[in-house]
């Protein structure tokens, strides 16, 4: 696994666009600070960039890096939480500018799921995530569902759990907003 990790994260710091096992489903992903390697995926999921798209992180500790202000609540949530959880904290920073909502927000989920946790932590830096389909079309559970189109657009397809034919939901997603305001996206 570590072999390959070292190939991706090559792949990422070049500008490339993975498609790579998430802790939830497959996700197209890239680094989160390169505006041109974001704008890629919008293209490939043929999605309008006013449409925001998460970014994955190895542990919370790199949240202050990227997140002005975060909500003691937040750690809590994180910590209780027993399935993915995405939270779309108010105001980004240090990320690619295409990669926020047009408020300035980001959604941004820990990730605990081998792969996709020691790549986040290798790399240094974090990965946007976002499902392996074009938009409009349903979301693929397992590697076997993604569409040829989708794995002719990126510019490598990881190896790893290809095989495994589970099929995972997509993260609960919650909003935090000013004065401890707590909003439920997707549960």
């Amino acid at each position: 696994m570590i072999q390959e990790i070292k190939h991706v994260i090559d792949v990422l710091r070049k500008g490339g666009v993975i498609l790579y096992p998430t802790d939830t489903v497959w996700g197209l992903g890239c680094d989160a600070t390169n505006e041109e390697a974001v704008k890629r995926i919008y293209e490939i999921k043929q999605r309008a960039d006013n449409k925001a798209m998460l970014v994955l992180m190895d542990s919370t500790a790199k949240l202050q890096a990227y997140v002005s202000e975060i909500p003691d609540l937040a750690y809590d949530l994180i910590d209780m939480s027993a399935k993915p959880l995405t939270i779309i904290y108010p105001q980004g920073k240090n990320l690619a500018a295409n990669l926020l909502g047009d408020d300035g927000s980001i959604g941004i989920r820990v990730s605990n799921e081998d792969f996709s946790k020691k790549l986040c932590e290798m790399f240094r830096r974090p990965i946007v995530s976002t499902s392996a389909n074009i938009s409009g079309v349903p979301t693929p559970r397992n590697f076997a569902q993604i569409s040829q189109e989708i794995i002719d657009a990126v510019d490598y397809v990881v190896q790893y759990r290809q095989d495994d034919l589970s099929e995972p939901a997509p993260s609960s997603i919650i909003k935090l907003g000013p004065g401890s305001l707590v909003k439920v996206i997707r549960e």
